[in-house]
């Protein structure tokens, strides 16, 4: 683990509860914690509003939110001028982790889970926390399993996650068998499942992991796992994955309809990079 962990905030209470999360990540990782709002100004220049004191006092206020959750953490915070994509990738190139809220007033994310969150989420250069309100403190790690690339990094992280909370991984695999290539069954979802953990148990020995093949539609097993999880970690994009789509079908109904928080973690050293 590094030692940067940025957090989006837009004055909303979802972005808040990110605000406490990336607290807690970075307390975890002994990491710094910048606090950052995009001014996203939806007008030329010189129609900017010319006192921004207000948004100061915003991003300022949710920093000290920060330090009442860890106060061993060293806190800064900034207004970057900027649209908030660009603002929060950029801010990834340095950061080890990313979190934003679940929910916004427009800046961050808007609605349920806008296309300015999914693409935060695409293009970010570091994993991508999507906290969520009373996500639970308790429970496994759900990781989701399917033996891409990006899927490797993800295992990656939920390992070393594991050890930083003292938590359990519950590795899932879900198939669909009508689906499946020919020749394919149980005990070859078994088999990748295990070689996607192989090594990586040896890494964290004291990290328990539960796996468990599932049959059914891929979405729905994860949603449903996601009930009693305290996280759930997935690749950006799966197997079969368009090469132009940066974030996958399972990943986006995750970050959606997901009970617990989600981190989505991309592989930019193979065909995930951009």
């Amino acid at each position: 683990m590094g030692n940067s962990v940025v957090v989006g905030t837009d004055g909303s209470s979802s972005s808040l509860v990110a605000v406490e999360t990336a607290a807690r990540e970075a307390r975890r990782r002994r990491a710094d914690l910048r606090v950052v709002y995009a001014l996203d100004w939806p007008v030329r220049p010189m129609y900017a509003p010319r006192d921004t004191t207000p948004l100061h006092q915003l991003v300022s206020e949710a920093a000290e939110r920060a330090r009442g959750v860890a106060p061993e953490v060293a806190v800064t915070d900034a207004v970057v001028p900027g649209d908030t994509v660009t603002v929060l990738e950029n801010e990834s190139r340095s950061a080890d982790l990313l979190v934003v809220g679940a929910r916004g007033v427009g800046g961050i994310i808007g609605m349920l889970l806008g296309s300015t969150a999914a693409s935060v989420t695409a293009h970010s250069r570091c994993p991508v926390m999507v906290a969520r309100e009373g996500s639970a403190d308790t429970g496994p790690i759900v990781l989701c399993v399917d033996g891409s690339p990006a899927g490797e990094k993800a295992v990656e992280f939920a390992f070393a996650e594991a050890a930083l909370r003292g938590a359990e991984i519950a590795a899932v695999h879900a198939w669909l068998p009508d689906h499946a290539p020919a020749g394919t069954g149980v005990e070859s979802a078994e088999r990748l499942l295990a070689q996607a953990l192989a090594g990586h148990a040896q890494k964290h020995p004291d990290v328990t992991v539960g796996r468990e093949v599932a049959s059914g539609e891929i979405r729905e097993v994860l949603i449903e796992r996601s009930a009693n999880a305290q996280l759930m970690v997935a690749g950006a994009r799966g197997r079969g994955g368009f090469t132009g789509l940066l974030l996958g079908s399972v990943s986006q109904a995750l970050l959606h309809h997901a009970h617990s928080s989600v981190v989505v973690v991309r592989d930019r050293t193979g065909s995930d990079a951009s």
